[in-house]
């Protein structure tokens, strides 16, 4: 989607200059003066701030003056509330290419929801996934900035279109071959069909390469051998969970033998015993193994709790649902249909298990272990709506017990430093990218006050409320 030129501010800005005179009189293309800034890393907020950009960079922080720097424009934030704009660290786009479009009309939502950096979880989609960020570089489409895994690592025959299949060591290398020449932004490993040995062996390979990992773990393996392996981040809070049994060997070894008869026990067949065996010295003997070894948690609360309640919710009114194309809400019919089959032990079974969730969540922050914010939105992912989940999963981190600080970091600074990119993003510092949100309301107080955009600046671009419901609007179902 192309947006207007008065979406765009600093167009033809002059060359950078090292001389403070030179600067004053030629002005910054975008000024944010009288703002109180949200240091994230703190948990502070500095008061009373003027935000100086240019080329899309923030150039200087300062003290407010009575009278701001020169400027293209200049934003008087009349003390409202300045913080980095927020990252989700797990979107889909997928779907195959009759919803390349429908799945890149979702890109004004996570805008329009304070959302300037998703972090693409592995779809099928991968070539337009890279000409859309070489069009929103180019100026020539609005939306968040994406890393991608590309395509996901899986096993044979693997569930999710688009995959790219391993079990032998030289097909693992081959994939990782082809993922480094895609120049993906980290690696996702599946588990519908991979293999202990594989998911493993393809981990250990990463990591001799320098690449990130991530994934869903096979319940053939444990957290434990995937985190010495080298896994960056687990997905999830299934794979945690089972970490946190006392019985996880048998457990794990119980999997494995069913493989060969005609009853393989799965994830959701396991899951009972897993939470029935729970121990919290087990959990916390995890949880040093992760801060140790510096594997992250991306918990994903809310879509959990949307499915956990997905039998008894009416969404069909669901003001967002008019933003979602058709092709998309297709995509919903199995999860849907899942739902309603759901016996009534079914049911009050994932409930129990989303409050298990919940409990691990401070016992994760305690420990040391690095929390990434993500939403799972995207096609097939029922009624998890691009922007505004992510807002919901920050609101459960803090129901589950963060404070507003910690959530927001991780939302922000923790997702640049997992993606390497904290010397360029996740905090509000000079020599940062300007990406930006305004609000009405004080996060630090009280997290829903992310809900209250006033402005985004993403790449150095201003959005006002009014451009960011025009964008929306444009996207909208007719």
């Amino acid at each position: 989607m192309r947006f207007p030129p008065s979406f765009l501010t600093g167009t033809l800005a002059l060359l950078l200059c090292g001389c403070a005179g030179s600067t004053s009189q030629r002005g910054y293309d975008v000024v944010i003066a009288h703002a109180n800034v949200v240091d994230v890393e703190t948990g502070r907020l500095l008061p009373d701030q003027t935000v100086c950009i240019r080329q899309g960079r923030i150039e200087r922080i300062s003290k407010s003056a009575a009278t701001p720097p020169p400027a293209t424009r200049t934003i008087d934030a009349q003390g409202r509330y300045l913080m980095p704009g927020l990252w989700d660290m797990h979107v889909h786009f997928r779907g195959g290419d009759s919803l390349t479009n429908a799945n890149r009309n979702l890109l004004p939502l996570y805008l329009a929801h304070g959302i300037t950096t998703v972090r693409d979880a592995g779809g099928d989609l991968t070539p337009a996934v890279y000409r859309w960020r070489q069009q929103m570089e180019a100026g020539q489409l609005a939306g968040p900035r994406i890393f991608t895994s590309g395509p996901k690592l899986d096993g044979p025959k693997a569930f999710w279109a688009g995959s790219l299949e391993i079990e032998t060591p030289a097909q693992i290398e081959r994939a990782l071959d082809s993922l480094q020449k895609l120049r993906v932004d980290y690696v996702k490993l599946y588990e519908s069909t991979i293999s202990r040995d594989a998911f493993l062996n393809a981990i250990a390979a990463a990591e001799k390469r320098g690449l990130t990992t991530t994934g869903h773990m096979p319940y053939t393996a444990t957290l434990r051998e995937a985190s010495e392996r080298g896994l960056d981040a687990t997905e999830h809070l299934y794979y945690l969970l089972k970490a946190c049994s006392a019985r996880e060997d048998s457990i794990t070894t119980a999997v494995r033998n069913s493989l060969g008869t005609s009853k393989p026990l799965g994830l959701f067949a396991v899951l009972p015993a897993v939470l029935r065996t729970y121990d919290p010295a087990v959990a916390q003997e995890t949880f040093r193994l992760l801060a140790k070894r510096r594997t992250a948690v991306v918990p994903t609360l809310f879509i959990q709790k949307l499915l956990t309640e997905l039998p008894e919710t009416d969404h069909s009114r669901d003001t967002m649902l008019a933003y979602i194309a058709p092709g998309i809400q297709t995509t919903y019919a199995r999860r849907i249909a899942s739902a309603r089959a759901q016996s009534p032990a079914t049911r009050a079974f994932n409930k129990q298990l989303g409050a298990k969730f919940m409990t691990l969540i401070p016992v994760l922050q305690a420990a040391g272990v690095t929390i990434l914010a993500g939403s799972d939105s995207g096609p097939s992912n029922s009624y998890v709506y691009p922007g505004a989940s992510l807002l919901g999963e920050l609101e459960l981190l803090v129901q589950a017990g963060l404070t507003p600080a910690q959530a927001l970091q991780a939302a922000t600074i923790n997702g640049a430093r997992f993606l390497k990119s904290d010397q360029r993003s996740g905090t509000i510092r000079a020599g940062k990218d300007a990406d930006v949100v305004l609000l009405d309301g004080n996060p630090l107080e009280n997290i829903s006050h992310l809900r209250r955009v006033h402005t985004v600046v993403s790449r150095g671009n201003v959005y006002t409320a009014q451009d960011l419901r025009a964008m929306v609007q444009a996207v909208k179902n007719r």
